[in-house]
């Protein structure tokens, strides 16, 4: 009897060693989508990362055990959530080429609008096999579960401390001087922290996401003191007198500025080897050619609309914080008291999301902004969104519904006011299915079962593009002054037939304009178009650019962001391997490197971030006044 069991022990830990195999094969697959690159970096080379991410799975799976200590409960939940996960890392490399990082679990909050961002094919088929896995445990526990091993408390805990410390260790992963980082490096994990897929590809996303749990906000830059800092102030605030000179305008808050996230817009046409049978933008073609307009340099692919809309709100940019940072949002703002933005200039400000406030922190990061009213799809009362109407086919709220109750918050407030308005319609998935629709694409640039994503997406471009025209004929209308800054976030990640790395700069330029009123025009506090530094910018650079379109004088600190978006490259943080900044010039062309001039005025910004976000914050109380 003895023998027995102890063969039907030896038996349930081979079974939870070969299932810790399998499951890191599995995961590596999900992030590389690809078996014989999968099975390459696996069985040649990456074993050593591929074996590390076997004993951490092999001890989650014992620490469950020591958990329930029932081998079958244990194994249901284990297999569950890795089941969960590589889908999730699936997902998110196909659309974002990203993996599921520690930033990502804010968004838990809202399960329902995750899901909303799936096929119902996808769900409807995870969930069978959910359903399946559970109930054949499930019979396993019931029937056989008595036989399995059963552990006494001190083992149980032991089992507990080994997982919670191989989890726990990676706290320590960046620190180059920790057990963990010297463990790592030589298991040969590499942290491509300019390009986080990479990383993942290598090293394989479970160990990619718990290198990521614990991230500086931003390198101390050189130089960095209490003193540097009073002269960079000093320094700016002589710029600002001299930009001042040139303009008429000294309160902002009379004004009304309208920032506008239109979710994934980006013109297709424009991607390389995509051609469409028409275009599907003609009134946003016409607009920007005849205001202040060009394309703006994004730092993602396919995702990462929270951060590009941090970038426009407090002109910072993502590229010069830590490499491992993922989110300001969640990772930056809410451990900040009162922390730079365009909001604190306007007496009155709103944000406007029709979805739900919880992504991405945004309930809390907009009160941390100092916005006095966010409305979104959650919201009640006086703060319920009137217009929630959608397109046929589509489940997102419709752009002319958003742009509807834009409107009346313009009209709520008699003098000037700032409004972020961030628009869902085009947000990813792409498989609704248009009657009629008479958008056909081709092209190498898109695969066979991608493309009518594509032609979707067109389509609904086509919406944007009618709704955007009527938008800003409505604030003609109006007798105050309006300046609307229009911009798309990415591009959507369905051009699954280009090399991002070789077309890295076309996939990462999305459209811009800024548009003033008839009103401000005509009265002086909007231009028609400007042209100067305007043929690509950078999220960061809407500010400065919206103050120079309003003839609105500056601050010394958007006297910098003014210096920068003139007289440096467009930046965005990088996906190639070796640089986190990826700078371009007018012409669309990547630099490799900055003048002297250009370099001092990066550091200058480099500097006054740091101190603004992680630093002291020498400069907060008198750089933005």
């Amino acid at each position: 009897m003895q023998k027995k069991f102890n063969f039907l022990g030896l038996l349930q830990f081979i079974f939870m060693i070969a299932a810790a195999f399998v499951v890191g094969f599995i995961l590596n697959f999900a992030q590389t989508h690809d078996l014989i690159f999968t099975k390459q970096i696996v069985f040649q080379t990456n074993v050593n990362t591929y074996i590390l991410t076997v004993i951490i799975l092999f001890l989650i799976y014992l620490g469950l055990y020591g958990l329930f200590n029932r081998f079958f409960v244990s194994s249901a939940i284990y297999f569950v959530f890795f089941a969960i996960y590589a889908v999730a890392d699936y997902l998110k490399v196909k659309y974002r080429s990203e993996p599921i990082l520690p930033s990502d679990l804010s968004m838990l909050k809202n399960i329902k609008g995750l899901l909303s961002m799936v096929t119902p094919k996808i769900i409807t088929v995870v969930v069978i096999f959910l359903i399946i896995l559970v109930v054949i445990f499930g019979l396993l526990e019931k029937f056989v579960g008595k036989k399995m091993l059963h552990f006494n408390h001190i083992t149980r805990l032991i089992f507990i401390a080994l997982a919670a410390i191989s989890i726990g260790s990676f706290y320590t992963a960046s620190d180059n001087n920790s057990m963990t980082y010297k463990v790592l490096a030589k298991a040969g994990y590499t942290n491509y922290a300019s390009n986080i897929n990479q990383s993942a590809n290598s090293n394989g996303p479970m160990l990619t996401f718990l290198g990521n749990m614990y991230v500086d906000v931003m390198d101390k830059p050189n130089g960095y003191s209490k003193e540097k800092m009073a002269s960079i102030v000093k320094k700016y605030q002589k710029t600002a007198k001299q930009i001042n000179r040139k303009r008429s305008n000294n309160d902002l808050s009379k004004q009304t500025l309208i920032f506008v996230l239109s979710e994934s817009f980006s013109d297709p046409s424009r991607v390389p080897n995509i051609k469409l049978n028409q275009d599907p933008i003609p009134n946003i073609r016409n607009i920007k050619q005849n205001t202040t307009s060009g394309l703006m340099m994004s730092s993602g692919y396919g995702g990462g609309t929270a951060n590009m809309e941090y970038m426009t709100l407090t002109g910072l940019a993502l590229n010069q914080f830590s490499d491992s940072l993922q989110s300001p949002y969640t990772q930056v703002v809410n451990k900040q008291e009162d922390p730079i933005n365009i909001a604190n200039s306007f007496k009155t400000s709103s944000a406007i999301h029709p979805f739900h406030g919880n992504f991405y922190n945004r309930n809390s990061v907009y009160e941390k902004f100092g916005f006095k009213t966010f409305k979104n799809i959650d919201t009640t009362g006086s703060l319920k969104l009137k217009y929630t109407d959608v397109l046929p086919q589509m489940e997102y709220v419709s752009d002319q519904s958003a742009y509807k109750d834009t409107l009346e918050q313009v009209n709520s407030v008699n003098g000037g006011q700032f409004i972020n308005l961030v628009t869902m319609q085009n947000h990813m998935p792409y498989t609704n299915n248009y009657t009629n629709n008479p958008y056909k694409v081709t092209g190498s640039g898109v695969s066979d079962s991608s493309r009518s994503q594509v032609e979707n997406f067109s389509q609904s471009l086509n919406y944007t593009d009618n709704s955007t025209k009527e938008f800003l004929e409505e604030l003609d209308k109006l007798d105050k002054p309006v300046t609307v800054v229009w911009y798309g976030d990415h591009l959507p990640g369905i051009y699954d037939g280009d090399d991002i790395y070789k077309y890295n700069v076309q996939e990462h330029q999305t459209d811009y304009f800024i548009y003033s009123n008839k009103y401000a025009r005509k009265n002086g506090t909007g231009t028609t178009k400007l042209d100067d530094n305007t043929k690509v910018t950078d999220p960061n650079g809407f500010i400065p650019l919206a103050l120079k379109q309003m003839d609105q004088k500056v601050t010394p600190y958007y006297a910098l962001l003014t210096k920068v978006q003139e007289e440096v490259p467009a930046m965005a943080k990088n996906i190639d391997e070796g640089t986190n900044n990826l700078y371009v010039n007018e012409d669309g062309k990547s630099v490799d490197k900055l003048t002297k001039q250009q370099q001092k005025i990066v550091d200058d910004y480099k500097l006054v971030q740091y101190d603004l976000t992680a630093g002291k914050g020498y400069t907060k109380a008198v750089i933005n006044k």
